[in-house]
């Protein structure tokens, strides 16, 4: 990973990386401005760069193939990465064309050399006329709105089956392409609300113990001394619904539990009040990411479809399960494009396998909160409800809040919560 002094360049570096290798740019983007000397601006440029072109690759994709004289599938990859990158300036930043145009022909004489810049030049500047550059005529369907916001089909379809109107799917699928500020959370009995105002966070409403961040969360020193973290307020708001069921002197087990930020919170409380606490996360490196930050409790690491009789019973179950993830699209922008339908089947099946194992581990009068970060009702309600079905002696719990539904369960909305698009249902084992 060479320093580079480019934030143009920097981004075409980070998006390869996250398009060609599989990579995450959550974790690759710190990587390379870590090492890099840019100027607090150009970071942030790059950082704008990066998170806008993966959200908005789709739209952008849509134009390119308007202008271009070539099918999309036959431009070269890291052409089609500069292309987008160009697009972006033009068409989703305050940047003036002809600087937009100048700069990504630059960009791509230096990383795909001069005949391809010529082709991209011609490209970028065809799509500066407002002709090419519109996709705002088209008629509302599920077609029209994955191109205009940038979300594939499969997605907007869920939405549409789940909200049950056209006006509000478009609110959340804009809201899913606004970038989310961090959040921050002061791990009970480690830090305090207080510290983390005191360090510049700003606080969130309705909570004790959340704040947001306008910069990098590692600036601050409790985050850095992991006595606070960087968790959404969607995940932290499912733990504490979780723990409005709290009784001394339980034992509880986190099933999935890497990287650790609901283990994390889940310790913490169980330290200040009573209880018995275990996480298991089956990957070796995600779980010794959960042992920095769940202060001494037992961390294993298994299949949690298959865990060992030795580990006993305990009588609550966190199952933050493994899912599409489409419920986190502000902050993870290139999951829209990895994720598909195919991807859905297995980890519903991988899901319910995991429910029917926190079934087995669960004492009577227990409860499992089943959690996902996805609002595609084949991960929230279609699954809990498959589960009542195969085990009778579980019951549903409500959530004990205003916004559940009928059932009892809750779904958080990013358009209306302002935060990820959580699920949780419980349910209870009866005695």
């Amino acid at each position: 990973m060479r320093e580079i002094s480019s934030p143009r360049l920097l981004a075409f570096e980070v998006i390869t990386d996250v398009e060609t290798q599989g990579l995450y740019s959550n974790i690759v983007l710190p990587q390379w401005l870590g090492r890099s000397k840019l100027s607090r601006e150009d970071k942030a440029l790059a950082t704008e760069l990066v998170y806008g072109t993966l959200r908005m690759r789709g739209r952008h994709d849509s134009l390119i193939a308007q202008a271009s004289s070539r099918e999309l599938a036959n431009i070269d990859e890291k052409v089609l990465i500069v292309l987008r990158l160009g697009v972006h300036q033009i068409t989703q930043m305050r940047i003036p064309s002809h600087a937009a145009v100048y700069e990504t022909v630059e960009l791509a004489k230096k990383v795909v050399g001069q005949s391809s810049a010529s082709f991209v030049n011609a490209v970028l500047r065809n799509i500066d006329s407002d002709a090419n550059r519109s996709l705002d005529a088209q008629p509302h369907n599920i077609n029209s709105f994955a191109t205009e916001y940038s979300h594939p089909e499969w997605i907007v379809s869920s939405y549409l089956d789940s909200l049950k109107s056209e006006e509000e799917v478009v609110d959340l699928l804009k809201a899913n392409n606004v970038p989310a500020q961090p959040t921050l959370i002061a791990w009970p009995g480690l830090s305090t609300i207080d510290e983390l105002l005191d360090s510049g966070a700003n606080p969130i409403e309705g909570s004790l113990v959340a704040a947001s961040y306008d910069g990098n969360p590692g600036d601050i020193s409790a985050v850095r001394e992991r006595r606070a973290g960087v968790q959404d307020r969607g995940s932290q708001f499912v733990v504490e619904r979780f723990l409005d069921y709290f009784e001394d002197n339980l034992r509880w087990l986190d099933m999935c539990a890497g990287p650790g930020g609901k283990a994390a919170y889940l310790s913490a409380v169980i330290n200040q009040r009573s209880g018995d606490f275990v996480a298991n996360e089956v990957s070796e490196q995600r779980a010794a990411l959960v042992k920095q930050v769940v202060r001494g409790h037992q961390v294993t690491t298994v299949d949690a479809r298959n865990l060992p009789e030795s580990l006993g019973e305990f009588d609550r179950i966190l199952l933050d399960a493994p899912c599409t993830g489409i419920g986190a699209l502000r902050r993870r922008p290139e999951v829209r494009w990895r994720r598909t339908l195919a991807d859905l089947k297995n980890l519903t099946q991988l899901q319910s396998e995991l429910l029917d194992s926190a079934a087995t581990h669960l004492r009577e009068n227990g409860i499992i909160a089943y959690v996902t970060c996805s609002s595609h009702q084949a991960e929230t309600t279609f699954q809990t409800r498959s589960f009542l079905k195969r085990h009778t002696n579980f019951e549903r719990l409500p959530v004990k809040d205003d916004r559940i539904d009928e059932s009892g369960d809750l779904q958080l909305w990013t358009h209306r919560d302002q935060c990820d698009s959580m699920y949780l249902s419980l349910l209870k084992k009866r005695g």
